[in-house]
């Protein structure tokens, strides 16, 4: 059986919910799992939160160097770390994706990204993975010593706690290669909200194109209603409408919250690749051919111009009712 390393996303030092995904992953595709929280001041103090998920050990690299993510800094460290396990994953968050492959050409590991499934099967682990746009799956085995992949959010449950307490064990920085010169760390410029964020959310409205330039006048006061994050199509965000931030789909974002609006969204096979995971999807459009309600739980064909403030008015009502 393989003992599995877990890279956990360390943010603002809050360990990010996407990290429970990869922790599930390697769950199912290990005998035992270790964590590692890697980044700077505030990294020990977040990696407190993961000793209780049954971890045979939290290992943590503080250093100030690590405050800002540059891949190149943080390889050299995961890939020394990982070269007692015979498997390192993250969640396929932007992090994981960009990190997990530079893992994987120090370790001469193979690599298998944004997996949906993963199991054991006599002696090897069977990664499950989507093709064309999650029309189609397919299934690997990798046959290097050391293996590497990441966890697609949507199709792994957030591990819950366990209970128990995993003992912490500080590592070095290793000292980053030649690479690591020739890339520098200028700024972050992240879009702000005071609403959750896409991949953590519960409850999403998404709107698309036919919104036009009252894509926020239409969608804020049902998301404020709600209390959701806002998401959109890549149509949408490629008009200018919203920021590219908001883009959920093959693309964007994968998601899979309880409750997904689908606003003026006709539907296209890439934005239904980042959501068709979530538990209830609403759609509402006014083309009742419309591919979104193929997979809609509930379908509304109505002027959404119309039909989204009276779904406001109607929600408010029941709020204050209750």
């Amino acid at each position: 059986m393989t003992d599995v390393l877990v890279v956990a996303e360390v943010e603002g030092g809050k360990v990010k919910k996407t990290t429970l995904s990869a922790i599930t992953m390697a769950k199912q595709a290990g005998s035992s799992f270790s964590i590692l929280a890697i980044g700077g001041p505030g990294t020990k103090a977040a990696a407190g939160e993961l000793t209780g998920y049954g971890a045979a050990k939290v290992l943590v690299c503080e250093d100030a160097s690590l405050a800002n993510y540059v891949a190149e800094h943080y390889a050299p460290t995961v890939a020394e770390v990982g070269k007692a396990f015979g498997l390192v994953c993250a969640t396929a968050s932007t992090f994981g994706k960009d990190l997990i492959p530079r893992v994987a050409a120090k370790l001469d590991a193979s690599y298998a990204g944004d997996c949906s499934g993963v199991k054991q099967d006599g002696g090897k682990i069977v990664y499950k993975r989507p093709m064309f746009a999650g029309n189609a799956f397919g299934y690997a085995t990798l046959s290097t010593p050391i293996q590497t992949a990441t966890a697609r959010q949507s199709e792994f449950e957030a591990a819950q706690a366990s209970g128990g307490s995993s003992p912490l064990e500080d590592v070095a920085k290793v000292a980053p290669g030649a690479a690591a010169s020739r890339v520098e760390f200028v700024s972050l410029d992240a879009v702000k909200s005071d609403r959750p964020e896409l991949t953590d959310a519960s409850v999403i409205v998404s709107g698309g194109r036919a919104l036009k330039e009252k894509f926020f006048d239409v969608l804020e006061p049902l998301a404020d209603v709600l209390g959701s994050a806002l998401g959109a199509s890549r149509a949408a965000c490629d008009a200018g409408y919203c920021p590219g931030d908001f883009q959920v789909g093959q693309t964007g974002k994968i998601v899979a919250p309880k409750l997904y609006f689908a606003i003026g969204i006709s539907g296209a096979i890439q934005h239904i690749a980042g959501m068709k995971g979530s538990k209830t999807i609403v759609a509402i459009n006014k083309d009742p051919d419309a591919p979104i309600f193929q997979i809609a739980d509930y379908g509304l064909v109505a002027d959404l111009f119309v039909a989204v403030p009276e779904l406001v008015e109607k929600l408010k009502a029941h709020k204050a009712a209750s």
